[in-house]
């Protein structure tokens, strides 16, 4: 089954939060909007498993810091460079 997870970060929040999950149809949505946004999307299945599982507008747990800060930084980078 399709899972998405959207995760936001702002210099204002004490962590990263989940902005928006779902499974199946509502996976599917959130990738459409993502890419009418211009959102990146990065596939990191097991990151996906673990967080889907959290609410909306739940901090992400700590032990998820060091590699949502890797995709941040990458996902900014790939901005960057275009």
């Amino acid at each position: 089954m399709e899972k998405a997870v959207a995760v936001k970060y702002s210099e204002e929040l004490p962590a990263p939060i989940i902005l928006a999950r779902g499974k199946g149809e509502l996976a599917k949505r959130i990738k459409k909007i993502a890419r009418e946004s211009a959102v990146e999307i990065v596939a990191i299945p097991e990151l996906t498993d673990a967080l889907i599982e959290l609410k909306v507008d739940a901090l992400i747990p700590e032990q998820f810091y060091y590699i949502i800060a890797e995709l941040l930084v990458y996902v900014r980078d790939l901005k960057s460079s275009r």
